[in-house]
């Protein structure tokens, strides 16, 4: 133990270890910003060591996330019973918004609903499902805020999930 001569270096140590496996890994963007990845506590640190450690995290996990920003997610193929019902959830959708079944639109809502309910077909989907409908049909104000893209999908679906 005599190589470190505080327990201070040996904290620093440790963060730049922890920084060398976020560097390794980097992780997504609602996670990363959660966990305030980018902390400039850590880039303002007293340790050089660990503070050039942290600027080049937080300067590659920036890069990234604006690489990354645009992209859409994978959607893998699922068995066709979970299918036949979020083919249906588009269908109940597309018709409350006045669109065609296969408009982005619909396929955006009902992609969002899916991946908040952890992508599974279970009972909050299908409330979250039965609350956009029913708010697509019956509030007119919503629905055109909706389809001219004024409120964006991901916090109109966050607001109506049950």
């Amino acid at each position: 133990m005599d190589k470190f001569a505080t327990i201070e270096s040996l904290k620093a140590l440790c963060c730049a270890k922890e920084f060398g496996l976020l560097y390794l890994h980097i992780l997504n963007r609602e996670l990363s910003l959660k966990a305030r990845q980018g902390n400039s506590r850590m880039r303002k640190h007293s340790d050089a060591e660990v503070a050039c450690l942290a600027r080049e995290v937080y300067t590659e996990w920036k890069t990234f996330i604006e690489k990354h920003l645009d992209r859409p997610s994978i959607e893998v193929q699922s068995d066709p019973k979970t299918e036949s019902f979020r083919k249906n959830a588009q269908k109940l959708l597309s018709e409350a918004l006045e669109l065609e079944m296969d408009h982005l639109l619909v396929e955006n809502i009902e992609r969002e609903t899916f991946h908040l309910c952890s992508r599974l077909i279970n009972g909050p989907y299908r409330r979250t499902v039965r609350a956009l409908v029913f708010t697509l049909k019956h509030r007119a104000e919503i629905r055109a805020q909706v389809k001219n893209g004024s409120l964006p999908v991901g916090t109109f679906v966050q607001t109506y999930k049950k």
